[in-house]
């Protein structure tokens, strides 16, 4: 039983990253999940109503929503009484189309100039199919409006040189994005008014033509569709699992739990550009989160946001690595994350993860309680590792964080592994950090 709950949950994980080729399209994916919910615009005042769920997008790529709870009373010294915040992010390392994109080569072929998205897997993009998708700006009878685009075929790909004509290809080659790196789209240059142009087919799938584009966020993903893996499908492969599986996990803690006044307010925060430095005004390391709390608290709370967050908490959850069935040695000696072990309390004594004692305890406890396995993750003292948003945002909203995760393979690769298991088991965790009394 536990088995057939973990592949199902697995698998409507897999269908949620399939149907979000770019960050945008994952926000409108979790709008759909809250689609009781209330949108919020900042513009507007906002009659907030005991009972209710709301939520706010900023450009497009960024979401954060909350309940309030019926009857909510705000009691000074309660156990986090104030806000209990969940977040990740949306975005994924990739490679985003430059302006005026497309490059003849040869007088034969037609390749794409593009950039790179955050900290790649270079190789990994290299013989596979690829496809483009974001968001456009149009003319629209004088209006300029926005609308997602998703080229639903294999239209691109970056061919590999021949063993024969690069012998250096298996003894540590550097690729140059400039140059290796530039996806294949047509293998004959067209003309300017011709159908194989990439403006062409961005805008017919926006249903415009392409006179009336006036700006693009255009990115490449991936393909190959999410399966499992394993004798037991114990094992999951997918895109984007850094962090979509924290981002659908939590969206599911969150939406499915039963709130009573004695919670708190529970919040949920979907971040863009993680993987660039969150320096966006849709970023962790923005005033997003700050700007919201501080008008549910006047409005709700009726009190400042300064004598609410002593009572507050945020998971910042983003996915952690796991140990390497082929480099065992990179992991920390005694730190050892796992697939399918649970959920990663992460560690860094630089504050890169702003776990400490205190916001650990809760994290175990919660864990303990609710037959949650848990294990723990630092990096191998003479390696350095990553950052994530919560010690970002904690620049803006200072309350007591945890850094979790879930465990993964190949983080930052085009083509991700993780544990068919452990969404499961987030879930569940968000749901008793969001309704403990």
């Amino acid at each position: 039983m536990i088995m057939e709950k973990a592949v199902k949950t697995s698998q409507k994980l897999l269908e949620f990253i399939d149907a979000s080729p770019s960050c945008f399209h994952v926000i409108e994916n979790v709008k759909m999940e809250l689609k009781d919910y209330t949108e919020l615009k900042e513009n507007e005042e906002w009659d907030l109503k005991h009972g209710h769920g709301y939520y706010i997008v900023r450009n497009s790529s960024s979401l954060i929503s909350f309940f309030i709870p019926g009857s909510y009373e705000r009691k000074n010294g309660g156990h986090l009484n104030g806000f209990r915040i969940c977040a990740a992010h949306c975005d994924s390392p990739l490679f985003k189309i430059k302006p005026n994109a497309e490059i003849a080569v040869e007088d034969h072929y037609k390749v794409l100039n593009v950039e790179k998205y955050g900290g790649m897997i270079l190789s990994s993009w290299l013989d596979r199919p690829l496809s483009v998708a974001g968001r456009v700006f149009f003319d629209s009878e004088g209006i300029i409006r926005e609308k997602l685009v998703n080229i639903d075929r294999d239209v691109l790909i970056i061919p590999n040189v021949a063993i024969h004509m690069n012998r250096d290809a298996n003894d540590g080659y550097k690729f140059n994005p400039a140059k290796d790196l530039r996806p294949l789209f047509a293998a004959s240059v067209f003309g300017e008014d011709d159908n194989g142009s990439l403006l062409k087919l961005t805008a017919d799938e926006a249903g415009i033509s392409p006179e009336q584009i006036l700006g693009t966020d255009l990115f490449l993903y991936d393909r190959v569709k999410g399966t499992f893996i394993g004798a037991d499908k114990e094992i999951i492969a997918s895109r984007s699992l850094d962090d979509l599986q924290c981002v659908y996990a939590l969206v599911r803690g969150f939406s499915e739990s039963l709130y009573e006044p004695g919670n708190g307010i529970p919040v949920l925060c979907i971040f863009n550009n993680e993987e660039v430095g969150s320096l966006t005004g849709q970023g962790a390391d923005s005033t997003f989160l700050k700007d919201v709390l501080e008008r549910i608290a006047s409005s709700v709370i009726k009190a400042g946001l300064g004598s609410v967050l002593p009572d507050s908490f945020m998971i910042s959850a983003d996915n952690a690595h796991a140990v390497h069935p082929n480099h065992p040695e990179y992991a920390d000696p005694t730190n050892k994350p796992y697939l399918n072990k649970g959920i990663v309390i992460k560690y860094n004594a630089n504050q890169k993860y702003t776990t400490d004692g205190r916001s650990e305890a809760l994290i175990r406890k919660l864990c303990r309680d609710n037959g949650i396995p848990v294990q723990t993750y630092a990096n191998r003292s003479d390696i350095a590792g990553g950052s994530t948003l919560g010690n970002l945002s904690n620049r803006h909203v200072s309350l007591s964080t945890v850094d979790i995760g879930l465990p993964q393979l190949a983080m930052h690769s085009s083509y991700e592994t993780a544990g068919t298991y452990d969404t499961q088991y987030l879930i569940d965790l968000i749901k008793a950090f969001l309704t403990f009394n």
